[in-house]
């Protein structure tokens, strides 16, 4: 089968690789959609750290299933989405019904080859049915479901004032689950031909532009009393730490981006707010569904959110050029 493999930073090849083979209790899926993540690109750069080359990247899947057990409710041609995130079971996180948090988590495209391969095996468990979808939607599901893990994780309720800090496609996906559940959403970046695309295509009317005078533009906007819930979607420590800023008294901030380093907040500012500070990791089994759901019923505009598509033997060349212009790319889609 036909693979792509980042063999080091700034250098992805195409290659011929066997074939996998199913083991029990797996599934072969042939893959059709692979959706860029920040990730892939960390990996392109050499910026991941928990990373080892060669690897195939790729864990925003969709595709069709190519052969299963007899015993399955699966069926050859089916498509189906894939939920990246291989557990272990057992340990503490996994007993917790908290396996996005698993202790020994393997992430497909991460810690082990992933989907940017014409076949693909994983277990039955990470499938999801796609019927229903495009595999273009099917394939998008994923990094939306980081968005509405975060957004559950929160309990955001209807009339809260909702603030996203980073209008990139995870900050995006926290707005729209933020929105769909009644909340008044306000987006903000340092990039602001993506808070542009938020408005005009998205329907975010309130946005912010962070290289102005961000506090007094977001006190004006609240009367000064910032926001029930403020998630940071950034992956900047600076930024992480400067959100707290923004939660009003007994508001919630919520880490969805991570930063390598250490995360240093004031403790007065943290304890005056008596602040629920919580991690989002991740996603659930129920967040991916909920997606699904949320895609089915139109309450997503995923036409809009599918800005770039490709050829996968087309990834060696046009990987930089999407890097290049990330400010304007919201979500790249690749075709095998």
């Amino acid at each position: 089968m036909k693979a792509v493999v980042c063999q080091e930073p700034y250098n992805l090849t195409i290659e011929e690789r066997p074939a996998p083979m199913a083991a029990p209790g797996e599934v072969i899926v042939r893959v059709r959609r692979v959706g860029l993540c920040g990730t892939d690109y960390h990996i392109y750069a050499g910026r991941h750290p928990f990373l080892a080359y060669p690897r195939v990247m790729g864990h925003e899947l969709s595709g069709e299933v190519e052969h299963v057990s007899d015993m399955s409710p699966f069926h050859v041609g089916q498509q189906v989405a894939i939920n990246p995130y291989l557990t272990c079971g057992t340990c503490i996180a996994c007993r917790k019904d908290k396996p996005n948090a698993c202790v020994n988590i393997r992430v497909l495209g991460v810690h082990t080859d992933g989907g940017m391969a014409e076949l693909l095996a994983v277990p039955e468990s990470a499938l999801l049915d796609a019927t229903g979808l495009t595999l273009d939607q099917a394939a998008m599901i994923e990094f939306l479901a980081i968005g509405a893990h975060a957004v559950a994780r929160a309990a955001v309720a209807a009339g809260e004032r909702v603030l996203v800090v980073g209008a990139g496609p995870i900050g995006i996906a926290c707005g729209l689950f933020a929105r769909s559940n009644g909340a008044e959403v306000t987006l903000t970046d340092t990039r602001l031909p993506r808070l542009a695309y938020a408005r005009e295509r998205l329907g975010f009317d309130d946005t912010a532009d962070a290289t102005a005078d961000l506090d007094g533009s977001l006190a004006e906007r609240t009367g000064g009393e910032m926001f029930d819930t403020v998630f940071d979607a950034t992956g900047s420590l600076t930024a992480m730490a400067q959100s707290l800023g923004y939660v009003a008294h007994g508001g919630k901030l919520v880490l969805v981006g991570v930063a390598p380093g250490d995360l240093v907040f004031s403790d007065p500012e943290l304890h005056k707010r008596e602040t629920t500070l919580l991690a989002s990791r991740n996603a659930h089994a129920s967040d991916f569904e909920r997606v699904r759901e949320a895609i089915l019923a139109g309450e997503i505009p995923t036409a809009a959110l599918h800005t770039h598509s490709l050829l996968a033997d087309d990834l060696p060349q046009r990987l930089p050029g999407l890097i290049a212009e990330a400010d304007h790319v919201v979500k790249a889609i690749a075709s095998f």
